[in-house]
């Protein structure tokens, strides 16, 4: 027993030192050109880049994104489209449930190649969530809203199973739906911990990634449309929050913070900005250090609105964001940010083994690759 204990410690050693060391490549070399023009010699020399893979199925927009590892991840979006790959992409299996092509599944949360969780949005019985534990052949419809004013926007889990999902104001608060049976049932939480919400707030249904959690009870919640910007916080899984003003900025129905992102329950990210494309996005990403209390304005923030961002894997001060106009790293924990890639992507996610995947508009889904 010994034994197998060093031998175990050895090889998460070795993978932990991989991943450091990859991801210092990524943050030191970074060539992540749009796929169609990587030189040769870039991928020649196994500098990082995003590589399109093929999802035939080019009128889908994934907002949806899960990833597992380098071989497996989930897509979901418009249509009632639900993807899964465990080759790294080369080639992906249409595992969308039954009856739902009118649909969009703006959310996925996958625990491994077989088990997932799916959040379809919109308003009334349009929200939905379903759990597949056989790879997407079946499915299970678990919860189904009722209430015409509830419109769900994200879902995040703590572990297997705990989870949250959450809907935009009714009554006065944000809605928050609980599981603690990995998806299979869900209830109402009470609202009596939750602030009052602000003339106009809601969510962003744009990446999946407007409710965001760490650790065992850690959660964020990031909102827009209001006078101000605002991330929610709760350190008990919900039950209740405190609400703090981001220098993200708001003011109308299509700005605000779209995008967070915690390497642990004390350091996050938060992108955003104005979705409309005729329109500039100033102070477009911010940074907290004490589990969301207060934020601060990138000093460099990336140059257009992003509705994605994610921590590099076995690192502290690296990331990614990205949005229709392209990606962006940062190599300092956020305080500045530079373009690498003018792709259009709607959400990216990484994988602690390693995998980094984004997703977008016309079937595009990508992985990190050198």
């Amino acid at each position: 027993m010994r034994r197998l204990g060093k031998t175990r410690r050895t090889v998460r050693t070795v993978r932990t030192a991989r991943g450091r060391a990859w991801a210092a490549a990524v943050a030191a070399g970074v060539a992540l050109a749009a796929p169609t023009a990587v030189p040769a010699q870039a991928q020649a020399h196994g500098d990082p880049h995003w590589a399109l893979k093929d999802t035939g199925a080019p009128s889908v927009r994934f907002r949806g994104l899960s990833a597992v590892d380098r071989h497996t991840a989930w897509v979901s979006g418009t249509q009632g489209t639900v993807l899964r790959t465990t080759d790294g992409g080369a080639t992906w299996r249409n595992v969308s449930p039954p009856g739902a092509a009118e649909l969009q599944f703006r959310d996925i949360e996958a625990f491994d190649a077989r088990r997932a969780v799916v959040l379809a949005t919109g308003e009334g019985e349009a929200s939905r969530v379903y759990r597949t534990d056989d790879g997407g052949a079946t499915w299970t419809e678990s919860f189904r809203n009722t209430d015409a004013k509830a419109f769900y926007d994200c879902l995040t889990f703590f572990d297997r199973r705990h989870g949250l999902a959450m809907s935009d104001p009714v009554d006065g608060t944000f809605r928050i739906l609980s599981t603690r049976d990995g998806g299979r049932s869900w209830k109402v939480l009470p609202n009596t911990g939750m602030p009052a919400a602000l003339d106009g707030e809601a969510g962003f249904a744009a990446s999946g990634q407007c409710l965001v959690s760490s650790g065992p009870r850690d959660v964020w919640l990031a909102t827009g449309g209001a006078a101000r910007a605002r991330v929610l916080h709760s350190s008990d899984r919900g039950l209740t929050w405190t609400a703090t003003d981001t220098p993200v900025p708001a003011g109308d129905p299509a700005r605000g913070v779209f995008a967070l992102a915690f390497r642990d329950r004390t350091h996050g990210l938060a992108v955003g900005g104005d979705y409309r494309a005729d329109q500039p996005s100033p102070r477009s990403a911010a940074t907290t250090g004490d589990a969301g209390r207060t934020w601060r304005r990138a000093a460099t923030p990336p140059p257009a609105y992003r509705s994605g961002v994610t921590w590099l894997p076995h690192s502290r001060t690296a990331a990614l964001a990205v949005g229709p106009t392209g990606t962006d790293l940062t190599t300092d924990a956020g305080r500045t940010w530079r373009t690498l890639d003018t792709g259009s992507y709607d959400t990216v996610d990484c994988a602690p083994g390693l995998g980094c995947w984004a997703a977008g508009e016309q079937g595009r889904v990508a992985r990190l690759e050198n």
